[in-house]
């Protein structure tokens, strides 16, 4: 994991305050999973997604989304090459490492869906030919929830769903707000970043993950809290199957990035926050009354958390 630790702190010195952030990041490429962040205009989105895949050693694309994107933008078009008189296919930004949906909430639900195969089994189909797109390959999206009324779609839940994390950056702190001035006054650090990842790095510990021990205990826990999401009063539609499943690759992963072979329930509980809001529908009155955080801190506290296990 020195690779991945180099790659944090490279990262760290271009996008300051959001350590956590990064390290969601990274726990999202190892887990094979996708990113949303949301957050305000002009706190760092783009730039924390550009420096991400900068750091790899891999493809990156970018989509700007606007509601006259089709999803052939996306994806990919058969055109007909004068030339040779034959249709060929040309492949969209799909076929990178990193995939950046900037403003994904702007392009129309229709292409809103041109992701969701590439998300879910990394593979997109064009014009009936089925194209696989090389791992790692890991879906940023960004979106600014001010702007929810203008001109936007918001994302269906089954397209939440395949997002592992949604991430709110929030405005930096002052401390923050006066490092980043007096860095960039004269430099742009993204300019010096170098990639430290390479995609057989990757690869090898998105195999590596898997084998993190998860015991009895962690496991009862977090199958608690899943269903304590699906039982809660306020709740119309609890965390799925699919949530599940994310919620343990997840904590795999930051248990592997802290050097440890196996899963406590501190690696679940942290995780919930990331991993549940998006995915749980509130009930008409619970909607008035709450947010989802707040039903998601309900949910946790209803959980009592196993006494940790250092062995296995």
């Amino acid at each position: 994991m020195e690779a991945i630790k180099k790659a944090r702190a490279m990262l760290n010195d271009v996008i300051f305050g959001k350590e956590e952030v990064i390290d969601l990041l990274y726990i999202a490429l190892l887990a094979q999973g996708h990113v949303l962040l949301e957050s305000v205009p002009g706190t760092g989105k783009t730039k924390l997604a550009k420096s991400f895949a900068k750091v790899m050693d891999g493809k990156f694309g970018r989509v700007q989304f606007t509601p006259d994107v089709l999803p052939s933008d996306v994806t990919g078009i058969r055109f007909f090459n004068p030339k040779t008189q034959e249709f060929e296919l040309r492949v969209g930004p799909i076929a990178s490492n990193v995939l950046l949906a900037d403003e994904i909430n702007r392009a129309t639900p229709k292409t809103q869906s041109s992701l969701l195969e590439i998300m879910e089994e990394n593979q997109a189909t064009i014009d009936g030919e089925t194209i696989s797109i090389q791992r790692p390959f890991i879906v940023i999206a960004t979106q600014n929830p001010v702007e929810s009324n203008y001109g936007t779609f918001p994302l269906p839940e089954a397209q939440l769903d395949r997002f592992l994390f949604q991430i709110d950056l929030g405005y930096p702190t002052l401390q923050d707000d006066k490092q980043i001035l007096s860095t960039y006054r004269t430099t742009d650090p993204y300019e010096t970043i170098k990639a430290t990842l390479s995609l057989d790095d990757i690869r090898h510990q998105q195999a590596q993950i898997k084998h993190v021990h998860v015991s009895d205990a962690v496991t009862d826990y977090l199958l608690a809290l899943v269903h304590q999401s699906r039982q809660h009063p306020e709740v119309e539609l609890g965390v799925s199957p699919r949530g599940m499943l994310a919620l343990m690759r997840a904590a795999q992963a930051r248990a592997a990035i802290d050097n440890r072979d196996y899963i406590t329930p501190s690696d679940v509980k942290i995780l919930v926050p990331y991993v549940f809001p998006h995915r749980i529908i509130l009930t008409m009155e619970g909607s008035i009354k709450k947010t989802r955080m707040q039903i998601v801190n309900e949910i946790i506290e209803a959980v009592p958390v196993p006494v940790e296990q250092v062995s296995k």
